[in-house]
């Protein structure tokens, strides 16, 4: 269950900054990873999936659960956070104008194992596989294309430490 909607934004006083859990989805292709973008179902911008807490998971398990309803991603997120990014979100309030939600981002790497066709939002988004690099060109806010030009070198410090 969402922690997320109208119980999780009532909680908040207005101009509180809300957390939401990110994942960057990658695999790894001929040419080192890539890195799976999607479509926002409002304005069809690229963005990674990412969504508010969810009840009983830790906060890597709430991102792939995300990753599981807005990419049909399949795979095991690793623990650690691989960076933040801020930025705002517009949420409708059931009476009165849209309002402007300040919003950090806490990112976990997922390594995709299995990319299914049917999911919660297929039809609602785009979903394409961008070199880091490229995909750090595809999105709109500056600390998310940090976070993805740095990923081939976190990927590789991720992976020197496990072994």
């Amino acid at each position: 269950m969402t922690i997320g909607g109208e119980a999780y934004l009532a909680s908040q006083d207005a101009g509180d900054t809300r957390t939401q859990f990110g994942a960057v989805c990658w695999r790894e292709g001929a040419a080192g990873p890539e890195v799976l973008l999607i479509t926002s179902r409002d304005t069809g911008r690229w963005v990674i999936p990412k969504g508010w807490p969810i009840k009983g998971l830790p906060p890597e398990s709430s991102a792939a659960r995300e990753a599981w309803e807005e990419a049909g991603v399949e795979g095991k997120p690793d623990p650690r956070c691989i960076g933040l990014y801020s930025y705002d979100k517009l949420l409708d309030k059931p009476k009165g104008p849209q309002v402007q939600v300040p919003c950090v981002v806490a990112v976990y790497a997922l390594k995709v194992n299995k990319l299914a066709n049917s999911f919660p939002e297929a039809g609602q988004r785009r979903r394409k596989w961008f070199s880091p690099k490229k995909a750090s060109g595809k999105v709109a806010e500056p600390e998310l294309r940090d976070l993805l030009a740095a990923l081939p070198a976190q990927l590789a410090n991720t992976t020197a430490n496990q072994g």
